[in-house]
């Protein structure tokens, strides 16, 4: 592999020293969380995205390598490999290059060309090629036979021959690719009588944009409707540019035989040339779209994984329902179920049974802080415990996937004797207390942040989201006594069966008290212990290091330090001023370098400390369904979603709207994400209600004015307007009853 490094350190700007560090580290099967944050010093502190484009360049040349092997190979055994093909192939530095070089050897199906070749038609299509003087129709006349009748056959099979020796020609495939690159369009129509049926696609029924500004939503739409049968699509540039492309390097003029090469050369290009060329873009736009989408997803994901903990915390959690009731459960600090109840909060004659059933359960189980899951019924069940006023905070959430860990094979073995919806309803609590622990356990494409997700290569789709799961877990660390196995499947060097080995052992011995012991888990040997054990958490264990990021094989290095400050360990974790006097280049060793010195004493300052920022309350407005929605309003929301053409933000009403990208700031931006966050709250302005479609067009830019000066910010995000003395909208519903009642009496 370290043959690759000077190549890959050309390609990504990196030194090829860091290049061939990381591509070893790979040999030693270290993994990226590990090589970023543990080896630091031999990668020059490269960091998780720079190794991951590392490591798909490394994938990238591998598979190169192994296509330009095989063409070598397959000319060669043709007996047709010569040196000047040889090092067209040594040149090659795409996929795109190997293929036209390999594209005259590459067996087909039988062509037009193929059978006018048997029929002997080659030395007439050389003849009409060289376009000389000679008569060509009388040239043709030599060539009739039994197979060929006529000289227009004879004519049809030369100029049959000659389009695929242009469509072969490397030159013009190279120079039509620039063509293609620079002036084709990404085009479709509707397909006759599909108008109503493919309404959905209407922007597309007469689309045309260049393929070098189209932006990936619009090409993964256009597919999407291609492939269900509403549209038809082309890629192309204008015809008469490419032909005569295409005429300058194959016809020469004042020749017998000009117009039939001029008339082969417009069969090349349509018949053979545009349909491949298309089918290429087509495949690298689609790839391009991909990638875009996939990492928007990836992005939404790790924001989503990352988002603020309530902690440990006694949760009442409620999955709501209308006509079947809301599930209710209690879970303790750990997130165990303690209690299942069902209450009917919908239906008035029950609505006082149910105040009795929730007053009991956060008596009883000393409850901290209330769960309701955004769905259905989300938003009035929330009104009905907030209106019985018990002094907890009640947060909404996002129950995207719930319905499908309930019901998936991890949420059986975790609760065996309870059905799908009490799941659901643990899940609910279980996402507040620590969002990544049990959104791990879902499949990231149920959980909804993506961006034509379901369009997009399920295998590059599946990889980058396992790679951003695994990068969010270590980047949180794992409590090692209670976190669940899916969760410890994902911590660097563990995997599945191992995690299910470390789960057996805590069961059968008790809770670990030191990272070591680890290594008395069965098939749990040095290399994985080496990958595993910084990221892995110990709670009061018997070495204050074991709760933190620093690496086993760095505590001599700490024990050190606390010798020479004359104190213990345990003294010198979490004491800044003590670690202030540490001079780290003191400590700098053919083991450990400066980078990694200083990693560890920002540690030992906040050890273990959770990188996730705190969780903070928040309130939507008073409004519950559509028709509650009214253009011109400003209210709060959460931004549940980012893609490239704009923001989704939950205002409370159980249909998200949307912030078009050029609504989101008062500055130039193409990226809703280089000024918002999954989770953000902000003030946004209602442009449109869409009743028909159930469309809401919000503007966070409209909605931002100068706020007073010493303005608090309040629970919605931006700053609350000044209440107006006797201004209704300002008040809430009782205060503007009581107001009215003064000045107009009943």
């Amino acid at each position: 592999m370290s043959s690759f490094a000077p190549v890959i350190s050309a390609k990504l700007n990196i030194s090829t020293r860091q290049v061939a560090s990381v591509l070893q580290l790979f040999e030693e099967a270290a993994t990226i969380p590990f090589i970023a944050r543990y080896r630091k010093d031999a990668t020059g502190g490269l960091d998780e995205v720079q190794i991951l484009q590392i490591q798909d360049e490394l994938k990238f040349l591998k598979e190169f390598s192994e296509r330009k092997a095989f063409i070598e190979k397959s000319i060669t055994e043709q007996g047709k490999m010569t040196e000047a093909i040889q090092t067209e192939i040594d040149k090659a530095t795409t996929l795109v290059a190997l293929e036209d070089i390999y594209l005259p050897y590459k067996s087909k199906r039988k062509t037009k060309a193929q059978t006018a070749r048997e029929n002997g038609l080659g030395p007439l299509a050389e003849k009409m090629l060289e376009q000389g003087n000679t008569d060509i129709l009388a040239e043709a006349e030599k060539y009739i036979s039994e197979k060929i009748k006529t000289t227009d056959e004879a004519l049809q099979g030369a100029r049959d021959i000659i389009a695929e020796t242009i469509n072969e020609d490397i030159a013009v495939r190279s120079k039509l690719r620039k063509l293609f690159e620079a002036k084709a369009n990404f085009q479709s129509k509707v397909l006759t009588d599909k108008e109503t049926e493919g309404i959905k696609y209407k922007d597309y029924f007469d689309f045309s944009e260049p393929i070098h500004k189209i932006p990936s939503h619009r090409i993964l739409a256009v597919l999407r409707g291609f492939l269900e049968g509403f549209l038809r699509m082309n890629i192309a540039p204008v015809e008469e540019e490419a032909l005569e492309l295409i005429e300058k390097e194959f016809v020469k003029p004042m020749s017998p035989s000009s117009p039939h090469v001029a008339k082969a050369v417009k069969d090349a290009y349509r018949r053979l040339l545009q349909p491949s060329l298309e089918s290429e873009f087509r495949t690298a736009l689609k790839q391009k779209a991909d990638e875009e989408a996939i990492n928007v997803f990836a992005e939404n994901l790790r924001q989503l994984l990352l988002s603020s903990p309530l902690g440990s915390k006694r949760i009442l959690a409620i999955d709501p329902g209308y006509r079947t009731g809301c599930k209710v459960v209690c879970l303790d600090e750990k997130g165990d179920l303690k209690k299942t109840e069902l209450i009917y909060v919908h239906e008035t004659n029950r609505v006082q049974e149910s105040e009795h059933i929730i007053r009991n359960l956060v008596n009883h189980f000393s409850i901290e802080a209330f769960a309701i899951g955004d769905g259905t019924a989300g938003r009035e069940t929330e009104m009905f415990i907030k209106n019985m006023k018990l002094g907890l905070p009640v947060f909404l959430v996002n129950e995207d996937g719930a319905s499908v860990y309930s019901a998936s094979d991890t949420a059986r073995e975790e609760f065996p004797d309870q059905d799908i919806t009490v799941r659901g309803s643990i899940s609910i609590g279980r996402r507040l207390m620590d969002p990544l622990a049990e959104l791990v356990k879902i499949d990231p494409k149920s959980i909804g942040v993506g961006q034509y997700q379901h369009d997009v290569n399920p295998f590059r789709l599946k990889e980058r989201l396992d790679q951003t799961v695994i990068s969010c877990v270590n980047n949180v660390g794992v409590n090692l006594n209670t976190a669940s196995k899916h969760l410890l499947s994902y911590v660097s060097g563990i995997g599945s069966s191992l995690a299910e080995n470390i789960i057996q052992y805590r069961n059968e011995q008790g809770r670990f008290t030191q990272r070591a012991q680890l290594l008395k888990v069965p098939r749990l040997g040095g290399k994985a212990y080496e990958q595993c054990a910084g990221f892995l958490r110990i709670r009061d264990g018997e070495n204050p290091l074991d709760a933190s990021s620093v690496h086993p094989e760095a505590y001599e290095l700490v024990e050190q330090m606390a010798t020479d400050l004359g104190v213990a360990v345990t003294e010198l974790v979490g004491n800044e001023t003590m670690l202030e006097k540490i001079v780290a280049k003191k400590y700098v060793s053919e083991k450990f370098g400066e980078l990694t010195i200083r990693d560890i004493m920002n540690e030992l300052k906040k050890p273990g400390l959770d990188p996730r920022s705190e969780l903070e309350q928040f309130s939507f407005a008073d409004i519950y369904k559509l028709e509650d929605v009214k253009p011109g309003m400003i209210i709060p929301g959460s931004v549940t979603n980012l893609t490239r053409f704009g923001a989704f933000i939950d205002i409370g009403v159980k249909q998200d709207g949307l912030v078009h990208v050029s609504e989101v700031a008062h500055k130039y931006i193409t990226d809703p994400g280089e000024v918002l966050k999954l989770g953000q709250k902000v003030q946004v302005k209602v442009i449109e209600v869409d009743m028909v479609r159930k469309r809401i067009a919000l503007s966070i830019k409209q909605a931002e004015t100068a706020p007073p000066k010493n303005q608090k910010p309040y629970a919605g995000g931006g700053k609350q307007p000044p209440k107006k003395e006797n201004d209704l909208s300002s008040m809430s519903v009782d205060d503007a009853l009581s107001l009215l009642k003064k000045k107009f009496g009943k």
